[in-house]
């Protein structure tokens, strides 16, 4: 008999204009914090619209960089409360998204950001207005939060109910103003949270229904994809799947190719979407030993007829842009030991261990 628990609390408002169309009711307080990165907010036309529908005074941080640090988190939290902020407006890809959730927890909990993953926190989040400018991360309908550890060498996640956006507002013209690679990047990201979702020993058959629908929709995105013509027709599918793949990893979690994508973003700077696209074809290979009827759908729903088209589609998406990475002995050791400390390991079908997680790495790098 099937046993599971499903949590969704976030609002979704979805298509063309809804934040204009929200008006009054997109507040959810007097005053909010709202948290960009330096340009795609503004480029997107997604700020400019945000403040057409706020009538009361509201604070701006606009330092978000790629992979949110813990001192830029930190000086947004005392933002927030030294201008007595009572929500927060996150407008952006993920690093945006994931760093005004923790904005939003440090607003009023008087603590370091490090001291997050070791206590938790004990007054809840200000309330999250959440507006995607990327079809990528799907953070607009989850309960995590990633940023970058210096001390650890790593990107490192933090989770909590009250992480989850109030509201999600989701207009694909945001995403049009976004270069080729980025959108690349970030539609792979989000194929890889709906890849993982349905290969994750946490999958039930509501997070399975979800990802399966997101796979079909990202399937019919990809003869676009591979000609690099992108119309609002196929942004507005991408954005779709990626917030139905933020919605199955809320439920699941993800595996093996986020540990291993971790750390080609800390050592290599490789776009998160990036690092997990060239690990996932060796990724489905193995798990193809374990649940080959479940990799074999996931290539059905791409119209993909074996993992090593997989492969090539990913070889496609990224040719001008993955860089040379060379692996010695001992940096491959390294990054292999950080992935077993990690929970996506322990959720990855099969129980992986070293050794696979090694192969997995040198055969997609090498």
């Amino acid at each position: 008999m099937n046993r599971f628990n499903y949590f969704m609390p976030t609002k979704m408002v979805y298509g063309q204009g809804v934040v204009k169309e929200a008006g009054a009711a997109f507040a959810l307080g007097q005053k909010p914090l709202i948290v960009t990165g330096q340009s795609s907010a503004r480029l997107s036309g997604a700020l400019d619209d945000v403040l057409s529908v706020l009538s009361g005074e509201y604070a701006i941080f606009d330092q978000v960089e790629n992979n949110p640090s813990v001192e830029t988190v930190k000086q947004g939290g005392a933002l927030a409360r030294r201008e007595g902020c009572d929500y927060v407006v996150a407008i952006g890809g993920g690093s945006p998204l994931d760093a005004a959730k923790v904005m939003a927890v440090l607003a009023v909990n008087d603590l370091d950001p490090l001291e997050l993953y070791q206590t938790g926190w004990q007054r809840q989040a200000l309330p999250i207005v959440a507006i995607p400018t990327t079809a990528g991360t799907g953070s607009e309908v989850t309960q995590y939060a990633v940023l970058t550890i210096e001390e650890e060498e790593t990107k490192k996640g933090l989770r909590g109910s009250d992480l989850f956006p109030q509201v999600a507002y989701l207009d694909p013209k945001y995403t049009e103003s976004l270069p080729l690679a980025i959108t690349y990047d970030t539609a792979v990201d989000a194929l890889s949270h709906l890849v993982e979702s349905y290969l994750a020993k946490r999958a039930t058959p509501a997070s399975d229904f979800v990802a399966l629908q997101g796979l079909a929709l990202w399937g019919t995105t990809i003869p676009a994809l591979r000609e690099g013509v992108l119309d609002l027709e196929t942004r507005d599918a991408l954005l779709l799947a990626s917030s139905l793949g933020g919605i199955a990893i809320a439920q699941t979690g993800t595996t093996l190719v986020h540990a291993l994508g971790y750390s080609l973003t800390y050592y290599h700077g490789m776009p998160h979407g990036r690092a997990n696209g060239v690990c996932m074809a060796a990724y489905l290979d193995y798990t193809k030993t374990v649940a080959p009827e479940r990799v074999e759908t996931i290539l059905e729903l791409l119209d993909l007829d074996s993992v090593a088209s997989f492969g090539e589609l990913m070889d496609t998406l990224f040719a001008s842009q993955i860089e040379e990475v060379e692996l010695t002995p001992e940096t491959l050791a390294a990054y292999v030991e950080k992935a077993m400390l990690t929970n996506n390991i322990k959720n990855s079908l099969g129980d992986p261990g070293a050794e696979v997680l090694t192969q997995i790495l040198t055969t997609s790098i090498g």
